[in-house]
């Protein structure tokens, strides 16, 4: 990552590691408060996953003692009355709501959250797919308390993860809740102390990578498709997809690994 200081405004810096896409949210001074072209520099880089064949996994972290405090409100209030989005037609959805102007996420994302997690920062990670959480961590979302609506995915994803009850006792108090509370809820799948999120969130991104990329990528979207479209449509691709999964390269140097009881070595083809 760029040792550049930070512009007032923010921003989203990457780095390569291997296959691995580190994103990382860069705006300390303001608890890492988004701003629009924040949020521009953020799609970009899901969509740079998901366009690099190179790239297998990404991992989104944040500098500093906090995740995200959210949107930074006077920045996006003249985009919210106009009904607009910072986000251009045809990048990723980093909160991968299946807009239609917008591509949905394909490779799986780690997030590693700390410190204060309110509003946009918990949308982002229940938009992923696997959230290592700080023992620090202080999350809330308190769109209510503003006089807005969260429409970043707060309402679905709670409500699938905990329950409509456990859904609007956070989203309706505006309350401030904890890492243990948020695993309680599947809102977070690990807590570790503070310090070692990005650590845990890189294991656990690199063992991802080490898998055939073609079949992660088709599993994950099963899962997704039968959260949001139910076991019947999940279940009447599996045929079509296996199909195309054993007749690719990687799926006969598994078949060659087995054999010969080694590591595979895949290529994602």
């Amino acid at each position: 990552m760029t040792e550049t200081s930070t512009p007032a405004e923010g921003r989203i810096v990457t780095e390569q590691r291997g296959h691995i896409l580190l994103i990382g949210i860069d705006r300390p001074a303001k608890r890492n408060g988004f701003t629009p072209a924040m949020q521009h520099q953020l799609a970009e880089a899901y969509t740079r996953l998901d366009d690099d064949p190179a790239l297998r996994v990404g991992v989104l972290h944040a500098l500093g003692a906090h995740f995200t405090a959210g949107l930074d409100l006077p920045s996006f209030a003249p985009l919210m009355q106009r009904g607009e989005k910072a986000i251009p037609d045809g990048l990723v959805d980093p909160v991968d709501l299946g807009m239609p102007q917008y591509r949905r996420r394909t490779k799986p994302m780690v997030v590693a959250v700390q410190g204060i997690t309110y509003t946009l920062g918990i949308e982002l990670m229940l938009a992923a797919d696997i959230v290592v959480a700080a023992d620090d961590c202080r999350f809330s979302q308190l769109e209510v308390q503003r006089g807005i609506m969260a429409t970043g995915g707060a309402t679905l994803r709670m409500a699938e993860r905990a329950g409509s009850g456990n859904a609007l006792l956070h989203l309706l108090t505006a309350d401030v809740f904890d890492a243990a509370e948020a695993l309680r809820l599947n809102f977070v799948q690990k807590v570790v102390p503070a310090g070692q999120q990005l650590t845990e969130a890189l294991r656990i991104a690199d063992a991802i990578a080490a898998q055939a990329p073609l079949a992660v990528v088709a599993t994950r979207l099963s899962v997704r498709k039968t959260v949001e479209e139910g076991v019947a449509a999940a279940v009447g691709e599996f045929i079509t997809v296996q199909k195309g999964l054993a007749n690719s390269e990687d799926a006969a140097e598994g078949v060659r690994a087995f054999v010969e009881r080694r590591t595979a070595r895949f290529s994602g083809r």
